[in-house]
């Protein structure tokens, strides 16, 4: 605590009142610093905006850029002052005035000589003035005010469509307690951070060490969307109703409802931007990426994308060699049908250009074994990165609830905070009774498509065998035109009504909200991409027809995704030149604001992730009946690597990344796909033709045949389950490192109750 704080606090204990039951000694310093605030309710802190909005308005660009660089607008991302030196940044701070200064900060320990820009919010062009201010009043306002308690600049004056928005250091470090963030210790171990405790903490004086830059631009956004209205009131110059505000509603979603916000985005950092792209896209080495420099530059969500893209394309290495060796050195699996014999049946006879039972068998025990191992080993690389990147102690259910969460007004009975409360039994019966329903309905929908296409196929061919016209050769074609359209029409309906299905579901928290909307879509996308193989498989029993089309699958894949992983980022890069590649660097920093917030919004993950779960399904469920699908995968994913780091960095808008702990919904996701793959080879293991052959062979009844492939189902089944348990989730290591953090919070929470105690007991008694 620098002298300041000690100083106010000392002027100003005989005019407090006595906190009651005061959690610790910091509650009373922060109420001294609120009580000698001139508008402790409002915290505008705003130094003469709107006397200076008629003459602002008025000022030519250079002036404005003038006025920008005397108020520090400019990107800084040099160490923010530290406790040690409030003088200095108190000095330089209160020079500072009119409508393009920052707003004060309600603590000297928060005082900096440089302000860090970190999140761009953009609003409408026809917002007036007064809005604008009320906005960015709310954004300064202490958190028990209803406000975000972050520092806010008004850009070019208060006439614009933009607000920058920046963090004070206590803002960062309560937030960052709030989370769970675990940060190193003074002992070099990864502890989780407490305020209270902060002084022990590595790097606590430089807020751009201690915190990453997706850290502390998450820890805005988490900021502006707990900004809620204390009591029924309307927005200044927004009309009734857009612009009224009840009680404990969420105003920064109140505000994009109402248009009044168009986009917020978080601020790039081009200096770090560029070393990290000649890191990660730019280098000539094939294999490698910065899992550090990524976490910390786009977020933990983003890191985890690729470290698990890294895992699985290294993991395709061994399923890769294992497929063309059957395709090529094994001469009982060449595909060849000129190599017949007139001899019995043996292992390493050909049938009709199928693998021999050995291919089959050695691909499909391979890729079940294969599949298990893999994912118990991500497990473990996924605990280590939550370990380093200090995110496996998230606290995230005891966090304000999501904008969109709606409720009645109540006291939460596990924080004690007046918020909007939902009852668990109605959330479970609309998933119970509309929900489910409503997907199922769609996936319905999916089958008769397929029916459908089928139906459509048969007849279309039967009339080109009867008329042989060029009239039908064309028509031979409509069935899959027209089913590729039903798919995709269908795929862009259900993707809307499954977000109004979660959104009606009302989840409290963001991570169950995502979870709830990504398995919707997961179900839907999982069955329209493998049902018809699983048709051609098990229906129509066409271990031929799966081979082509599992091969056309994948070749056609491979094509696309070439061209629009690769060419489309090259074309739109080269000649659909970005706003900010014509920008120089002594060109105002207005300019290069606004030339962020004009980048496409960065589309998610979720196509990425959906592509790699279809890719691990095709590999793990099908490649017994064509080997060459790890080998083509892995060339896909090589340049994917490169091609989604470009995209992301040269493309899009930089996105908000929130603290997360694995891949979420993801990692079931693809354990699911691992069990189901022991069935699915077990199944086409018995349809191969030369099972059948060698059954008929032994004279074993289909009833017989039945019983056996059940048995050798669950007999790999459980050598899965063996592999899975003798595989820990997490090293011995990080489970150590874990226990020691539970030991060490139990600890410190035994000592800070015994502190209370005595605090309590030299407060002076209520008369």
């Amino acid at each position: 605590m620098c002298s300041n704080c000690r100083r106010a606090s000392t002027i100003s204990k005989n005019k407090l009142k006595v906190l009651p039951h005061p959690k610790d000694w910091e509650e009373r310093l922060s109420a001294a610093f609120l009580f000698c605030q001139s508008k402790p309710a409002t915290g505008l802190a705003l130094n003469n905006t709107l006397e200076g909005v008629g003459t602002s308005s008025k000022l030519k660009r250079s002036d404005r850029t003038r006025s920008l660089a005397l108020t520090g607008l400019q990107v800084h991302r040099d160490t923010m002052t530290s406790q040690g030196e409030p003088q200095e940044g108190l000095s330089t701070l209160t020079k500072v005035t009119g409508p393009s200064s920052w707003s004060r900060v309600s603590c000297p320990c928060c005082v900096s000589s440089r302000i860090e820009p970190l999140v761009l919010i953009q609003l409408a062009e026809n917002v007036q003035p007064i809005t604008k201010q009320w906005i960015m009043s709310m954004i300064s306002a202490p958190v028990k005010a209803g406000g975000a308690q972050l520092l806010v600049h008004p850009g070019e004056d208060m006439k614009g469509d933009m607000i920058v928005v920046a963090a004070p250091r206590c803002t960062l470090l309560r937030v960052t307690e709030d989370l769970g963030l675990c940060k190193t210790y003074q002992d070099g171990n990864m502890m989780a951070f407490s305020f209270e405790d902060r002084h022990n903490f590595c790097n606590i004086d430089n807020m751009q060490q201690f915190l990453t830059l997706a850290e502390r631009q998450y820890i805005v956004k988490h900021e502006l969307d707990s900004m809620r209205a204390m009591e029924d009131q309307r927005i200044p110059g927004i009309p009734a109703p857009k612009g009224k505000l009840k009680a404990r509603e969420s105003i920064l979603q109140k505000l994009e409802k109402a248009g009044v916000i168009r986009n917020i985005t978080p601020l790039h950092d081009q200096k770090l931007l560029s070393a990290l792209g000649k890191q990660w896209y730019s280098h000539k080495s094939l294999w490698g990426q910065p899992l550090d420099s990524i976490h910390a530059y786009f977020g933990g969500t983003i890191a985890y994308y690729f470290s698990f893209l890294d895992f699985y394309t290294l993991s395709l290495f061994p399923p890769a060699i294992l497929g063309l060796f059957i395709t090529f050195f094994l001469p009982s699996a060449n595909f060849s049908n000129g190599n017949k014999t007139e001899s019995k049946p043996t292992l390493l006879k050909q049938h009709d250009g199928q693998p021999s039972v050995s291919s089959y068998m050695v691909q499909a025990v391979f890729s079940m074994l294969w599949s298990t191992v893999f994912m118990e080993l991500w497990k473990r690389r996924s605990a280590a990165l939550s370990y380093h990147w200090g995110t496996f102690k998230l606290a995230e259910q005891f966090q304000e609830p999501r904008p969109g969460f709606h409720g009645e007004l109540s006291t939460n009975p596990v924080t004690g905070r007046l918020e909007p409360l939902f009852p668990e039994w109605k959330r479970r019966v609309r998933i119970g009774l509309v929900s489910v329903p409503v997907v199922g309905v769609f996936l319905g929908l999916v089958v008769m498509g397929m029916a459908g296409f089928y139906f459509f196929e048969r007849l279309v061919s039967g009339w080109h065998k009867a008329s042989g016209s060029h009239f039908t050769v064309v028509l031979l074609y409509l069935p899959s035109i027209a089913h590729i359209l039903y798919t995709n029409v269908l795929g862009n309906i259900y993707r809307n009504v499954a977000l109004k299905l979660t959104e009606a579901e009302n989840h409290r928290e963001e991570s169950s909200f995502d979870y709830h909307h990504t398995t919707k879509v997961l179900v839907f996308t999982f069955f329209n991409n493998f049902a018809v193989l699983f048709h051609i498989a098990f229906f129509k029993e066409d271990l031929p027809l799966l081979r082509k089309r599992l091969s056309s699958l994948l070749i056609v894949t491979q094509v696309v995704n070439q061209f629009t992983e690769v060419v489309v980022p090259f074309l739109v890069d080269r000649f659909l030149t970005s706003a900010d590649r014509n920008l120089k660097k002594d060109d105002p920093e207005v300019d290069h604001l606004q030339a962020q917030g004009s980048l496409p919004a960065f589309p998610g993950l979720f196509a990425e992730y959906i592509e790699l779960l279809v890719q691990f399904g095709y590999l793990s469920l099908f490649s017994c009946v064509y080997p060459l699908t790890a080998p083509l995968l892995l060339l896909n994913n090589l340049t994917e690597i490169r091609t989604d780091a470009y995209k992301l960095c040269k493309l899009f808008n930089k996105p908000f990344s929130a603290p997360v702990a694995n891949m979420g919904v993801w990692q079931p996701a693809f354990e699911v796909l691992s069990f189901i793959s022991v069935m699915s080879n077990c199944w086409l293991l018995l349809l191969s033709p030369h099972v059948k052959e060698l059954t008929e062979e032994a004279g074993l009844s289909s009833s017989k045949v039945l019983v056996i492939a059940v048995i050798v189902e669950h007999v790999l089944i459980m050598v899965k389950m063996i592999l899975a348990f003798m595989i820990p989730d997490e090293p011995d290591w990080v489970r150590i490192k874990r226990e020691q953090i539970e030991y060490h919070s139990m600890q410190a929470l035994k000592k800070q109750r015994i502190m209370l105690s005595c605090v309590d007991d030299k407060l002076p008694s209520k008369a």
